[in-house]
């Protein structure tokens, strides 16, 4: 009897080309991505306002309030408490 064969079955040239693909298109993804992010990020500029109002010891994002950034706020960040001003 006869094996018969699966769709996804690949072996030999065929799955390395395709492994091979797959890798370079994932890695030339990332890569435009952390460009584009780079670039929109060299872009902002920023200033501290009241800074003897910092303090030394204080919770983890209580000094994030006196960081005012110039720019448009990149990649979706919510967690951080940063004025952003266009």
């Amino acid at each position: 009897m006869e094996k018969q064969g699966s769709a996804f079955g690949l072996h030999g040239i065929t799955g390395m080309l395709v492994a091979t693909v797959l890798l370079l298109s994932i890695l030339g993804g990332l890569t435009y991505a952390a460009i584009e992010t780079q670039q929109a990020t060299a872009q902002q500029s920023y200033e501290i306002k009241d800074p003897l109002g910092i303090k030394m010891i204080g919770s983890d994002l209580s000094n994030e309030a006196h960081v005012v950034v110039h720019g448009a706020p990149v990649g979706g960040d919510t967690k951080h408490q940063y004025q952003f001003e266009k």
